[in-house]
Parts: structure tokens; sequence; C-alpha cells
């Protein structure tokens, strides 16, 4: 078979090198056959609002729209084949809804793609796929927050220890660790939820100067209070599509996709925390979490692997790389640049799909999270009473003096690390420590579970916040 007679389906990527997104309701939402459709949407969106300001006439908007909704008259892999000679998809669009009104009422065609640029229609349609994507994924990390809401509640004094440069620090609670988790997805949720309320129509003509449509044309209507015809039709656009309405013509002012692509790089972060917590606390060595369905080992039986949080780091190393590109797309020169737009066609579509299915693979793990508090306390005594050190200092720095408390307590603590003694023992033999602390008030000092400072309280000011939705377009 030679390239020429390439099918569809042999080049077709169904998500067998990205398991994250296959199956998942973004991958549908952002696949070639929706972008045809918001493609479509946006043509018809366009010659509605020129009806509506008189410069088209009724009919042709409906005769847009028909054609636009033809079954099977816009194939992706057609249009992708002959968009190779004009650089971009709209073009031959353009023939085939042109051909297709003409079927139908002939002086409707003329109306078609009337005054616009190709990219006018592509980055409308791309903020139409992002807007209609990121509701699942807002959705999902509201799912995801919930989860975690309710973990932290459930386990707000459940205490574990705290680590910092993979060792044990102090102890903590459960409850503040997923309080923390929380916190990341709803930061994550209102930054998506601000950048999908912003996402612009865009409509600039050949230069972003909108010369095809500053001039009445055909008996248009007089222009209502002087506002120049132009900027009533962007605003009859915006409205019409759904999208916000844009100072200017962004052609070569990114900010949208930047910002957009911020967006989905934090998200993608702040799922990765929570995967890779939880691949560290589900080790078979630690087993202080574990997933709710293990995945399956091709060669060991044994095997419960972490496959959700997996999925989830692996999507959280690539969508910081994506948003490099489109950062880079800031930097697009003259009225219309060429490269700049392009490159952030796929790697638009890659971010959104990857991030989508990340959150809704996060919404499993989290719903689904098996926590283990025996051994979190189990670990606890792991290092026979070294994790409270801090506070044995600090209760009796007041009676040896500080720099003697904790050598004493250091000695201690390496004397019952040696001996295997435990904390408690060593203290009282400790000749510097020695009857300083009633016995009852040092058992209670060496108890890792009293000294959990005030990750309570800061679980109940956490679980205070709720996600912001700021409003979207009408």
């Amino acid at each position: 078979m030679t390239s020429a007679e390439t099918s569809a389906d042999s080049v077709a990527d169904v998500g067998l090198l990205s398991p994250v997104q296959a199956g998942s309701a973004v991958e549908g939402l952002t696949g070639d056959a929706a972008y045809v459709r918001a493609m479509l949407d946006a043509e018809v969106a366009l010659v509605r609002a020129q009806a509506t300001l008189g410069l088209a006439p009724g009919h042709a908007a409906d005769a847009v729209a028909a054609a636009a909704g033809l079954p099977g008259r816009f194939d992706a892999r057609d249009l992708a084949l002959r968009s190779r000679s004009g650089g971009n998809p709209v073009i031959p669009l353009v023939l085939d809804l042109t051909a297709a009104v003409r079927e139908a009422d002939q002086e409707a065609a003329a109306y078609v793609h009337r005054g616009a640029t190709s990219q006018d229609v592509l980055d409308t349609a791309t903020m139409l796929v992002a807007s209609r994507a990121l509701g699942p994924v807002l959705d999902d990390l509201g799912r995801v927050a919930d989860a975690l809401g309710r973990l932290a509640a459930e386990h707000r004094d459940t205490a574990m220890p705290g680590r910092t440069l993979t060792q044990h620090a102090v102890p903590t609670t459960f409850g503040l660790k997923a309080a923390g988790w929380r916190a990341l997805v709803l930061d994550a949720h209102d930054r998506v939820a601000t950048a999908r309320s912003a996402l612009p129509v865009q409509l600039g003509g050949a230069a972003g100067t909108l010369a095809a449509f500053a001039e009445e044309v055909d008996g248009a209507a007089p222009a209502e209070g002087g506002a120049d015809p132009g900027v009533r039709l962007l605003a009859a656009y915006a409205a019409g599509t759904g999208l916000a309405e844009p100072v200017l013509p962004w052609h070569v002012l990114r900010t949208p996709v930047a910002d957009l692509g911020g967006a989905l790089a934090f998200t993608a972060g702040a799922l990765g925390k929570l995967a890779a917590d939880v691949l560290v606390l589900s080790r078979t060595e630690i087993g202080e979490v574990s997933e709710g369905t293990g995945g399956e080992s091709s060669a060991m039986p044994h095997k419960a692997n972490p496959a959700r949080a997996t999925l989830i780091a692996g999507a959280a190393r690539r969508v910081p790389a994506l948003a490099g590109i489109l950062y880079g797309s800031l930097v697009a020169e003259d009225e219309r640049p060429a490269g700049a737009w392009h490159a952030e066609w796929q790697t638009l579509r890659d971010a959104l799909r990857t991030v989508g299915a990340a959150a809704a693979t996060a919404a499993g793990l989290a719903e689904g999270l098996r926590v283990r508090p025996g051994r979190m306390r189990n670990n606890l005594d792991a290092t026979h009473g070294l994790i409270t050190t801090e506070r044995l200092v600090s209760a009796y720095a007041p009676l040896a003096g500080r720099a003697e408390a904790r050598a004493a307590v250091t000695r201690a603590g390496e004397r019952a690390v040696r001996e295997g003694a435990g904390l408690y023992a060593s203290l009282l033999a400790e000749p510097v420590l020695m009857g300083l602390l009633p016995e009852e008030r040092l058992r209670a000092l060496v108890d890792p579970t009293g000294y959990p400072g005030s990750a309570g309280p800061l679980v109940d000011r956490a679980l205070d916040r709720r996600p912001h939705s700021p409003p979207r377009p009408d």
C-alpha cells in the first residue's frame, strides 16, 4: 500500500499509546469529527450574525445551517488530505459547504464564509471545542474535590508519618494530606473555569481590521447609534457562538491559547501531586493507601499495581511541555503568523485530551482510594519514637537548656535505634534528662498520635472552601 493509498483506519490514533485517554469523554469531544462540527458551527454562527445585522438575508442563514447539518457530507479524512495545499482545513471545508448550500439555494451560497479568513473560523472552532471539552473536565475535577473532601473529613485526626526529603519528619494526619490534595484540585478547577469563561470568538478578516464588514453592503440596515458595523458584527458573532467577545481580533495576540495552556498545565500538575503521593504511599513497604482496584502485571500474578495513579503521573509529565509550545506561539509575527498558529492545533488538542482524561482517571482514583490507618500507625512506630524528637526537645529545653536538650535527645534516639529498646526507655536512662519530666508526661510526649499540631483545625478551614465558577458569556 502506497502512502497515497493509506486508509484512514490505518493512520487513525485510537489511543493505543495513550491508554489514559482511550474512551474518555474529552477524547470524543476533541476528535477530528468534533473539530469539523465546530468549524461548521462557526460558519453557521457567522452568517446568522450577519443576517441579524442585515448583512445577509435570513434565508441564507437557514440554508447554510441546513447544509452544515447534512449527514456524511463533510469527511474529516478527506478534508485533511485536501488541506495540505492551503495549509489549513478551513479552505476545503468552505468549498464543500458552499457546494452543499448551492445545491439548495444558489443565492445563499454567496454568503458562506463572507468576509472571514480561515483563521477566524479555525480559532473560533478551537475555542468551541475547548469550551465543550472543559465541561467534563470541570465536572470531574469537582468529583475529585468532593471525594478528597470526604476523605479529609473522615481522616481529620488519623495520624500518619509526615515525610520530608524521603524521611520521616514529624507526625501529620491523613486528613491534612487529603485536604492539601483537594486544595490543589480546587485551584485547578478555578483556573480552568476562569480560562473557559474567557474563551473568545475570533473575527478579524484578512488582516484583523474587519475591513470586509466595516461598510454596509447590499442595502444593510443603518448602524444603531452610529456603531461600526464590523464591531457590531463581532458582538453578534460572539453572542451566537456563546463565546466571549474580544476587544480586538487576536490572530497574533495569543493570550487566550496561552492562558488555557497554563491552566491545563497547572491542572495536570495538581492531579500529578495526588498521583505522586498515592504512588509513594501504596509502595509495598509503606502500604498506607491502595487503589480500589489495582492494575494487573503481565509477569507477576501477585501484583496490584496503582494503575490509575501511574497514568495520571504520566499525563502530568507531558502537559507542561505542551504548554511550553503554546506559550512559544505568542511570538507571532505580522498580522497573521506562519507556523506559530499552526503549531498550536495538535498541541492544544493533546493538552485538552490529556488533562481531561487525567481528571476522569483521578475521579475514579479518589472515589475508590482505600486508606489503611493501621499501617499508618505501624509506620509511625518504625523509628522507635524518633518521629517525636522535635516535640521532646521543646519540652526539655526550658528544663535543661536548648542545646543540652537537643544533644541529650539525640543520644537517646541513637541508643533507641541501636539497642531496639524504644525512645521512652532510652530517655529515662539519659543522665542529662533523668527526672526532669514525670514518667506519665514523658510517655505522652513520645506518643506520635499526640503531636498533630494544628492539623485538625487546618482541615476544617480547608473544607470550608468551595469551587469558584465565574459567569460565562450568554
